[in-house]
């Protein structure tokens, strides 16, 4: 057996990908002009979840761990190396498979295929269901309901044209976010498990919508590129270095991007919808909710009395679930007359990461090689 430090960081490794993936890819949907790698051309052992991309196959990794409350080497006999994740001696892993398939004929026979029925559905976080009604919750104050993944349109809600209005206003106004074309950044982040040290942080941004962030870990630099069309993630110690992003992880790149220069917000989304007021830490926020290009639905979140975006919430689909990616923004600062979150906290299925900017450089040149496919990962120079 191998020590417990061992199986943490290898663990966290396979956590680190999840993580950075954030929210799973739609079906089919590649990274332009090429086709991605699927499941079973990279892993073996494959059985259930064929033609599907590899970051979405990891991403439903991550989606049985927050549904069951488990990780890797739960189901994973993964002490010693990644070569160990193909065996199926754990009798937990067999269970996995049959019960995706109990999952797709019930949505099957009974919903007419609409994806009801998840893991989530049953285990909420737990390894088993709960069969017996709990007698002091029953008779207990309701907790407050968790609010539904589509917004309805509400009666008597300002138009999406105004609420996207008054945004654009407090953070400096149209002509303002015109003149700032780029910037250079630098900061920490925080992690969770075996990263919670400050680790510093980079970012380049070009708009309309090119963005890049590196992280300098001890063991390696992770990057996430987006540059207007395709994006990847490189990251060491992982089993694809360097990996296209598709679907879902590639719409969110691609909104994340079109965020930081908001001109175009209106145009980063479709079919929008504005539901009733609801509340973020004793704030009362407006609601609205759109799908981008890929069908991915993202809902965002605006302070009522400032305008400012506090909360954008994206969904992307999977075989086995809607996949969700929370970024929450905070500490809102004037560079070049345009307001800026200095804070973001992105959160997914298993995980989250706190990110702090000490510096950025407005309208500062950024080459286009920033923007490429990243190099494979090599020791990371800590800045």
């Amino acid at each position: 057996m191998e020590p417990e430090s061992s199986r943490a960081t290898l663990r966290d490794a396979v956590t680190v990908l999840v993580c950075l993936l954030g929210s799973l890819s739609a079906y089919g949907q590649a990274t332009p002009g090429q086709r991605p790698q699927m499941a079973e051309e990279i892993f073996k052992n494959v059985q259930v979840l064929k033609g599907i991309p590899v970051n979405e196959f990891l991403g439903i990794m991550g989606f049985f761990s927050a549904s069951l409350g488990k990780s890797c080497v739960d189901c994973h006999d993964s002490d010693s190396g990644w070569e160990n994740y193909v065996a199926d001696t754990n009798p937990n892993k067999r269970t996995a498979r049959a019960m995706i398939g109990m999952m797709s004929v019930i949505n099957k026979n009974f919903f007419g295929g609409r994806q009801v029925v998840t893991c989530y559905s049953c285990h909420r976080g737990g390894p088993h269901p709960k069969v017996t009604p709990n007698l002091a919750a029953l008779y207990s104050p309701p907790s407050e309901s968790e609010p539904d993944d589509i917004v309805q349109q509400a009666a008597g809600a300002p138009s999406v044209d105004q609420i996207l209005d008054k945004y654009v206003q407090a953070i400096g106004g149209a002509q303002r976010l015109a003149s700032l074309t780029s910037f250079v950044a630098k900061g920490t982040s925080v992690g969770y498990g075996l990263d919670q040290d400050k680790r510093p942080v980079e970012i380049y941004a070009k708009a309309p919508g090119q963005r890049t962030t590196i992280v300098h870990t001890t063991a390696g630099d992770t990057i996430t590129t987006y540059d207007g069309r395709a994006g990847w993630i490189a990251a060491p110690n992982i089993p694809i270095p360097v990996l296209p992003l598709t679907g879902g992880d590639l719409e969110g790149a691609k909104l994340d991007a079109q965020l930081t220069f908001r001109v175009g917000i209106k145009q980063a989304l479709a079919q929008w919808r504005v539901g009733n007021p609801a509340d973020i830490d004793d704030h009362e926020v407006q609601v609205v909710q759109g799908v981008g290009a890929g069908q991915a639905m993202a809902t965002l979140y605006f302070d009522a009395e400032s305008g400012l975006l506090v909360r954008q919430l994206r969904y992307a689909s999977s075989p086995v679930g809607r996949m969700p990616t929370q970024i929450d923004y905070s500490d809102y600062r004037e560079v070049s007359g345009v307001k800026i979150p200095f804070r973001w906290a992105v959160t997914w299925l298993d995980g989250r990461e706190n990110f702090e900017l000490s510096e950025v450089q407005p309208n500062a040149p950024v080459d286009a090689t920033k923007f490429a496919k990243p190099a494979l990962p090599a020791k990371s120079v800590i800045r």
